[in-house]
């Protein structure tokens, strides 16, 4: 959670900015965890796609490599496009990092960016970037979508007030994965203020047996309704055989889970796809760390399924993300939780203080502050 600044780096050596680069000239190499299978990396395709339709590309300058994993390859990867002329690259899984910053270090001239990162900075490599977003905003709004849904079962029966326990598929014990999952259910309790949460982690990213597995053993344990942070359809399609409603990430699952899927917590990748390359054009900063939410466009949430979702919830997320838009809300608002049963109005890691103004502040980089606190309400956590 720790906060990095400094100074923009330029995609041009010359620091004060530069004649950029032709947009026919340009070359823009993409390396994927996952391929269009898997939501996540799909997601992420969906944004160079709309770079390219912004910009005014032609497909023909992007090289996308899918099923790189976060090995040895990925370096491999990466220097197999710089050598193919790829002025900048981009790899979109956590554990690509390492590999990422050897490319950077031998190719000085061209840029890397890196989603979910957190080393750009202090790498010291003048075309090493990290980008993400406020991820943990959209997770907040699916889960005021679930806790009005939560709502409407206790007023219809299928539920009691007391018995409101959700379930949360998680891939890796992370700080984004952590802060995730606690947004979601802070979003679910400001409106179903009954509500618990029990968390199960897959230790995968993408594993479809997994993410099943997972969703179902939480709706074995009493879960009435199922979120998570991992890239398949796996929890969807158990929700959907069990009639336990879901919410998704990444992508719309209403094609696997049409009677049970409310929404899916998402980004919309394009909006720093579009800003990345621009940059290579006009021979602008590309910033160092890049981290944006609801409020330049880059978090959203998926379609709201009309026939699954709680009246009024189309009004109610209005609402909550013109408050996240307009700053009015802030997710990690103290006075939202408890600790051990006390208000948490201090927290220091590394000798950093990262609460003030009432409310954990946000990261410059990467996905959201290292929320690692058990707040009251998370059930368990089971590995």
């Amino acid at each position: 959670m720790a906060v990095s600044m400094s100074a923009p780096v330029f995609a041009s050596d010359d620091s004060e900015g530069g004649a950029g680069i032709a947009k026919e000239d340009l070359k823009i190499g993409a390396i994927y965890i996952g391929d269009e299978n898997e939501g996540y990396t799909a997601a992420h395709m969906a944004g160079i796609d709309e770079m390219v339709e912004n910009l005014g590309l032609d497909d023909s300058q992007v090289i996308e490599k899918t099923l790189i994993g976060e090995d040895e390859g990925c370096y491999d990867a990466a220097a197999d496009l710089a050598d193919q002329g790829c002025q900048i690259i981009f790899a979109n899984s956590f554990g690509h990092e390492t590999y990422i910053l050897e490319a950077a270090g031998e190719y000085p001239d061209v840029q890397f960016c890196h989603a979910t990162g957190t080393q750009a900075a202090s790498s010291g490599l003048s075309n090493m970037h990290n980008y993400f977003t406020n991820i943990y905003e959209a997770r907040y709004v699916s889960g005021v979508v679930a806790g009005l849904k939560l709502n409407e079962m206790i007023a219809d029966g299928t539920v009691k007030e007391d018995a409101c326990k959700i379930g949360y598929v998680g891939a890796f014990p992370y700080a984004e994965v952590i802060s995730g999952y606690t947004s979601f259910y802070l979003g679910a309790k400001s409106v179903c203020p009954s509500v618990t949460m029990e968390v199960k982690y897959t230790n995968s990213w993408a594993s479809f047996d997994l993410e099943k597995e997972c969703a179902d053993a939480l709706i074995s344990d009493g879960c009435v309704l199922i979120s998570q942070h991992a890239d398949t359809t796996g929890a969807p399609t158990a929700c959907e055989a069990a009639g336990v409603p879901c919410v998704g990430y990444n992508i719309d699952m209403t094609s696997v889970a049409p009677n049970t899927a409310l929404t899916s917590a998402s980004m919309d990748w394009g909006v720093y796809y579009t800003y990345a390359v621009q940059c290579m054009i006009d021979g602008t900063a590309i910033d160092t760390d890049w981290c944006k939410g609801f409020a330049e466009g880059a978090d959203k949430i998926t379609p709201l399924n009309d026939k699954v979702v709680a009246e009024g919830t189309e009004d109610k997320v209005k609402e909550v993300e013109d408050a996240l838009s307009d700053g009015s809300l802030h997710v990690f608002d103290t006075s939202t939780f408890t600790v051990d049963g006390k208000e948490l109005d201090t927290y220091e890691k590394d000798g950093q203080e990262y609460v003030s103004d009432g409310y954990f502040h946000e990261s410059e980089y990467g996905s959201a502050p290292a929320f690692d606190v058990a707040i009251d309400g998370i059930t368990s956590i089971t590995e």
